[in-house]
């Protein structure tokens, strides 16, 4: 154990690591706390389909041969984040259907962009990392660990100040429009922040993956308590310590850092389930 311990020091030494572990503990963070009211509101699919759009977005910024990718994913994720929201209510096509529709076929362009224009000599290793964020959670710069830091403080920002509204909004949206409150415009607000939170966690777990951090900790905390308050706040400690314990044992065994993020989440998930099998839910 001993041992265990003195490894751990020697990496955390190094800058990339305590980048890494920064900027997971502030996705973690964000992703949980929205994670919950698009569970309730069963939006969790969403976060599925704007993670294939924002890799196609960075096939697209990969060909253009642009230095930095993240203004032009987000511009693309957050205008597919309302065009989904603005179609799903189309009562021509599902919110289902707009949702595969977007989905796989900004995932089919950005691998075919990639395939005829790309200048990598290693492009299966290249659609891998953006996939499954293999290395590029390890790989950040100070100024991308900033942006991420600035992005993830307005997200909880947002978050807080209009936490009640979103509360209104994610249990009884038709009772919420009736006492005067603005309920597209609410709709249209998280799903913008989704699509914040999607692009940021690109590089923690890749774009395949990124519906694990936004569910798991959600579906996990609603194992064992009943209270939105309640569920929201273990969702971010669970989340925080999932993406914490999942990098460091990356590090340490050598395995890809957003597989064992989901494998944790996992894991505590069955922990809390058996939790909350036995307890049979504590309220409040």
């Amino acid at each position: 154990m001993a041992e265990l311990f003195d490894k751990l020091s020697l990496y955390l030494q190094y800058p990339f690591v305590r980048y890494a572990l920064i900027v997971g503990v502030l996705i973690a963070l964000c992703s949980s706390l929205l994670g919950v009211t698009l569970v309730l509101k069963r939006f969790s699919f969403i976060g599925d389909g704007l993670s294939h759009v924002a890799f196609g977005a960075m096939a697209i910024a990969a060909v253009v041969g642009l230095t930095n990718e993240m203004p032009l994913v987000l511009l693309i994720t957050i205008v597919s984040a309302v065009l989904l929201l603005r179609t799903g209510q189309n009562a021509k096509i599902k919110g289902d259907a707009a949702v595969a529709m977007i989905s796989v076929g900004a995932l089919a362009i950005g691998y075919l962009l990639m395939n005829l224009f790309s200048k990598s000599s290693n492009l299966s290793g290249d659609v891998c990392s953006t996939l499954f964020g293999s290395t590029s959670i390890l790989t950040l710069t100070k100024t991308e660990v900033w942006i991420c830091a600035v992005l993830s403080v307005l997200v909880v920002a947002v978050f807080l100040f209009f936490y009640n509204k979103i509360f209104s909004v994610t249990f009884d949206e038709s009772f919420a429009r009736a006492t005067g409150t603005k309920a597209g415009l609410y709709n249209l607000l998280i799903a913008v922040v989704v699509a914040v939170i999607i692009v940021l966690a690109m590089n923690l777990v890749g774009s395949l993956l990124i519906s694990a951090l936004v569910i798991f900790p959600a579906l996990s905390a609603m194992r064992v308590f009943k209270n939105f308050k309640a569920v929201t706040i273990c969702s971010a400690v669970f989340s925080v310590s999932c993406t914490l314990l999942g990098i460091l044992i990356s590090i340490v065994a050598g395995t890809p850092v957003g597989s064992t993020i989901v494998a944790v989440d996992i894991a505590g998930f069955f922990v809390f389930f058996v939790i909350g099998s036995v307890k049979g839910g504590i309220k409040g």
